[in-house]
Order: structure tokens, then C-alpha cells, then sequence
């Protein structure tokens, strides 16, 4: 795939360039959406990217938003990514700051030729510049080495879309079947996530002589009995052995020494050519996924207007959290941050639609987009 290397420059991030409300936009535009706040609700109901309309909701849950999301779209091409943090907000912002530009930047290198490897090689030089973070801050800040986050990408180019993922947040696709009006579901990502059989098998295969690699905890697999996921960006407590030791938290220190990295920060990467019935993508952290399938969440975006799609994905995901409580939606939304980490997740969903007409005909809707996600809500 040939993405000549000035294609990602009209879209790439200036730091100190911030739109209201926390919003971080590069040398693009928003894509003429008009954002919108309700509660610990962020969103943009609609917008334009290259090939289609965009529409983006983040619901907070947590006292800090841990989920970090961002658009970039241009003549060239489209990148888009979620992050979703855990153990605090440091290691989703870094990657949203510093994945984007590797990639424009190794894609350059090889005058915009992008492969599996340049969105592999972005990853591996984001988990270094985080890792030398850590190191740099450890005498200070060294909670920071018990800080990580699950990363989705998507890259489309033309008509091809490259998917990598860490973690356990997911892309859907949205395909329409026969000429009957009906749509069918499809993921696209691989999950990382010890609740997962085969992610369970997988780490007994690599690390055959520990029979605590991992445990089952009140119902919930984890990764040596602490993290549920097992590749993320971060979380270097459980990759170097030299960040596994006082003064971190003693929860997360491990009672034998650490011979190989436990967690992996090579992510699982694919390529699906676009066809026609390629409709949607939903993009979303897990915390949408905990409350609505695949399927039910193609068929809420299917049948309905593309304008406020990721909020109604929000809203179902939250009315479902609610009733799973036995509490009405309106008694949700009136509990705050950090104790609504107790009913939901912080959620961030993107949807992307396709114009055929515009990607079968090499045409690139203008102007650029740079968008990312509030950093802070409420």
C-alpha cells in the first residue's frame, strides 16, 4: 500500500493547539461537527472524514477519564484509535500524543508505504518512549510503572483497513446482507483478555513452568491474579523484572522473580479489503461491549440516522447497566464520577460510515480532520 509520505501532514497534532473544552486538533478541522456535552457525556453527533460521515460519544466513569480517542483523517488516508487506561490517565494520553505521529513518520520513511510492519514498529517505539518515561520518572512517579493501556487502531487507505489491537476493546463491522435491508455483524479485532480460553492457553504456552500465570478471582480470570488483559502499551511492572519492586504498590508486586515479560506489547494486526456491503465500523472500548453484543449494536447504528450514533451506542450500553442494577436510566445519570465506576465503565465509541461512491472513485471528502476527545469531563 503506497501512502506518499506528505500524506499524513495536513492532520498531525501541534501540541498547544486545543479546541474548547479539551478538544486537541492538529493542522485539520473538526470535520464540521459541533461538539456537545450532557452530564459526563461527551460528544460530536456528526461529522465528515475522508471517506464518510464520523460520529464519536465518551461517557466518564471514573473520577479521571482513563479513555483516551482520536481522529485523523486526510487526503491519504484515515488513522483512527481508542485508548483505554487503566490504572490512571498517563499511559492513554502519552500513546494518543505519540502513536499517531510515529506512524506518519515511519510511513515516511519508506516514502508512505504501509504495511502490518510500519503499524507494528509504531506500536514497539510507543511502548519504548513509554517505558523510558517510566524509567525517567521512577524516582519520582513510580506509580507510573503501574500504569498501562489497551490500544485500537484503524488505518484505511483507499479501500483497504488495517486493524491492530492490544487489549481487549473491539471494532465491529456493519455489513449489509443480500437486498433485503438486513445487516450483519463482524468483528474485526482480537481480544487479549484472560477471561478469553484461548488467551488463557496462550500465556500456559509461554510460560509453561508457572502454574500461577493465571488465576481465577472471584469469578474474573487475571493475569498472575492482578490484570485482566494481557498485551497493553505501560503497565512495565509486568514486562521488566527492574520495575516489579518497592516502592510500587505492594498488589502489584510479584512473589517470584520475573525471568520473561508477562504482558505483551505486540498487537494482533489484520487487513480486510472494503467491499460495497461494508456499511460501519464501531469502534469502541470494552466498556460498551460489557453491556451490548456485537450484534445488538449493529442494529441500533443500522436502524437509525447516522447523526448521534456513537451517543445512542452510549445510552443503550448505559440503559442496559441499569437494568442489570434493577435502577431506572434517569437515577444512573444523576450518580457522579468515580462512584459510577461502580455501574459502568468509562465508554468511548467512534462509528465510522462508508461512501462507496466516494472510496470506489479515489475521492477524499475535504477538509482535513484532527479531532480527539475531550481530556477531562464534568
Amino acid at each position: 500500500m503506497n501512502l506518499l509520505s506528505h500524506c499524513w501532514k495536513p492532520f498531525g497534532h501541534e501540541k498547544g493547539n486545543h479546541g474548547a473544552n479539551g478538544v486537541l486538533g492538529g493542522g485539520g478541522s473538526s470535520g464540521g461537527s459541533k461538539e456537545g456535552k450532557d452530564g459526563l457525556l461527551w460528544y460530536r453527533d456528526i461529522g465528515k472524514y475522508g471517506s464518510g460521515d464520523f460520529s464519536m460519544a465518551v461517557i466518564q466513569a471514573n473520577q479521571v477519564l482513563e479513555d483516551q480517542s482520536q481522529i485523523e483523517s486526510g487526503q491519504y488516508g484515515t488513522f483512527v484509535g481508542i485508548y483505554d487506561g487503566h490504572g490512571g490517565p498517563e499511559t492513554a494520553r502519552y500513546v494518543c500524543d505519540h502513536l499517531f505521529k510515529h506512524f506518519r513518520a515511519i510511513a515516511a520513511e519508506s516514502q508512505g508505504v504501509v504495511t502490518a510492519e510500519t503499524i507494528q514498529r509504531a506500536f514497539r517505539q510507543t511502548e519504548e518512549g513509554f517505558t523510558t518515561l517510566v524509567s525517567e520518572s521512577w524516582s519520582t512517579r513510580p506509580n507510573m510503572a503501574t500504569v498501562g493501556t489497551c490500544c485500537l487502531v484503524g488505518v484505511i487507505h483507499q479501500q483497504t483497513l488495517f486493524i491492530a489491537n492490544l487489549g481487549d476493546s473491539r471494532v465491529v463491522l456493519g455489513k449489509k446482507v443480500g437486498n433485503t435491508g438486513g445487516i450483519a455483524a463482524l468483528q474485526l479485532s482480537t481480544e487479549h483478555n484472560a477471561n478469553i480460553a484461548a488467551i488463557r492457553q496462550e500465556l500456559k504456552e509461554l510460560h509453561p513452568n508457572d502454574p500461577q500465570i493465571v488465576v481465577l478471582k472471584h469469578g474474573v480470570w487475571r493475569v498472575k491474579g492482578i490484570i485482566q488483559v494481557s498485551r497493553s502499551i505501560g503497565d512495565v511492572y509486568m514486562k521488566h523484572a527492574r520495575y516489579n519492586r518497592e516502592p510500587i504498590n505492594g498488589k502489584f508486586r510479584l512473589p517470584e522473580p520475573m525471568n520473561l515479560p508477562i504482558l505483551s506489547a505486540n498487537p494482533t494486526i489484520i487487513s480486510h479489503d472494503l467491499q460495497p456491503n461494508d456499511s460501519f465500523l464501531i469502534f469502541a472500548s470494552d466498556g460498551l461491549w460489557e453491556h451490548l453484543s456485537n450484534e445488538k449494536a449493529v442494529d441500533i447504528v443500522h436502524s437509525h440516522p447516522h447523526a448521534g450514533s456513537a451517543k445512542r451506542l452510549v445510552k443503550a450500553a448505559l440503559q442496559e447497566a441499569a437494568r442489570k442494577r434493577e435502577m431506572r436510566y434517569s437515577d444512573l445519570r444523576k450518580i457522579d464520577k468515580k462512584v459510577r465506576r461502580h455501574f459502568h465503565d468509562d465508554i468511548t465509541v467512534i462509528v465510522l460510515f462508508f461512501n462507496h461512491d466516494l472510496i470506489s472513485r479515489g475521492v477524499v471528502q475535504d477538509p482535513p480532520v484532527s479531532i480527539r476527545s475531550a481530556v477531562e469531563h464534568g
